[in-house]
């Protein structure tokens, strides 16, 4: 069985590698790592791969950056001859980037079964490319992996057939689960004893010059109490030095660092008082890791990790964050449970399903 898996940004990395490691316990398995370039920057790509022990991608189509019109055409155009020279019997294609819906579309084109890791998440705000992905990555795939019931249901309600879903779990857990013990090593030296961590990328956010503003500026009130570490995204960066916002000496507990690698980040999350954050991908790691979670979003596409988790939406609006703080500070932080099939065990469930076989070692 000839299984491809197109990867372009880090979210796609920790998604791939539980299952390229489950589907490396099969015979007769070859599998082809695909890497269109979305992200370029190592810190975001290269050094992700290394850590996680995904083998170095056997193409690279090096899309780099550029508008989501631009970047989702050149993917599909530089990904087809990819697929016709392989000619997999499955893509799997992972999360809502542009790298996932420009191959679903090449592949449904050439009528090669495509499989959607992370399938059935809504924020129901089609604004968010990343929801305009998800919602059409759905349509054409041949296997849709959902990691939550809530996944199940919205597919229901958007008339895709049932036996095409499977609800196996969230394969970003069983990274997060593999990679903690290691992560101990990883741990910068100096840290604060108690710090609050950021992160933010989300072009709703940090392309709005205002609100980019206004949340520095409450991040620097909010370190005058509580240290805050930022790692900085790249996009992020490039915004803040257009506002010409630098790290300002008046607030010497507000820390902007360099953008993490996965191992190093993890250390940071787990000892976080508080992660403030617009990705949805902490607002799960989070959760499981029963840290404080509040995200700078008016939606979000893992309502399971407000319902069932640590995560609490304050809005687009920097100043709901102090009195949020002030909340966990006070010890009345949202109390998260146990998520059905967050075990660490969802990459082997789609490994069974995609070969439906028996593996060749003990899963």
């Amino acid at each position: 069985m000839n299984i491809l898996h197109v990867v372009g940004a880090r979210p796609n990395f920790m998604k791939a590698a539980p299952v390229h490691h489950a589907l490396k316990q099969y015979g007769g398995v070859y599998q082809v790592v695909v890497h269109t370039g979305q992200h370029y920057d190592f810190s975001m790509s290269e050094v992700f791969f290394r850590e996680l022990g995904l083998p170095t991608p056997d193409v690279n189509l090096e899309v780099g950056s550029c508008s989501h019109a631009q970047q989702t055409s050149r993917i599909m155009e530089r990904l087809e001859p990819v697929v016709l020279e392989h000619r997999p019997d499955l893509v799997l294609v992972y999360g809502d980037v542009n790298s996932t819906v420009a191959a679903a579309l090449v592949c449904a084109k050439l009528q090669i079964r495509v499989g959607h890791v992370e399938a059935g998440l809504r924020s129901f705000d089609r604004t968010m490319p990343e929801e305009l992905n998800r919602l059409l990555t759905d349509q054409i795939s041949d296997l849709l992996f959902t990691p939550s019931e809530d996944g199940n249901h919205n597919l229901a309600r958007e008339g895709v057939n049932p036996s095409r879903v499977h609800l196996v779990g969230n394969v970003m857990i069983d990274t997060l689960m593999c990679m903690l013990p290691m992560s101990e090593t990883h741990i910068l030296p100096g840290l604060p004893p108690r710090y609050a961590l950021v992160t933010l990328h989300r072009p709703a956010n940090v392309d709005d010059p205002d609100f980019l503003r206004s949340l520095l500026r409450v991040l620097a009130e909010i370190s005058d109490e509580l240290p805050v570490l930022f790692p900085v995204h790249p996009r992020t960066q490039q915004k803040i030095r257009e506002l010409g916002a630098q790290p300002n000496i008046s607030n010497p507990n507000l820390f902007f660092l360099e953008p993490s690698p996965y191992l190093e980040f993890l250390a940071l999350q787990r000892r976080a008082v508080v992660v403030i954050t617009d990705s949805g991908g902490i607002q799960e790691e989070t959760t499981f890791l029963q840290v404080p979670c509040l995200t700078v979003r008016d939606n979000t596409e893992r309502p399971i990790t407000v319902s069932l988790g640590t995560n609490t939406l304050v809005g687009r609006n920097p100043e709901r964050l102090r009195p949020a703080l002030d909340q966990i500070l006070a010890g009345k932080a949202r109390q998260g449970s146990t998520l059905p099939l967050w075990d660490g065990q969802a990459a082997q469930r789609i490994a069974r399903i995609v070969t439906g076989i028996t593996p060749v070692s003990p899963a």
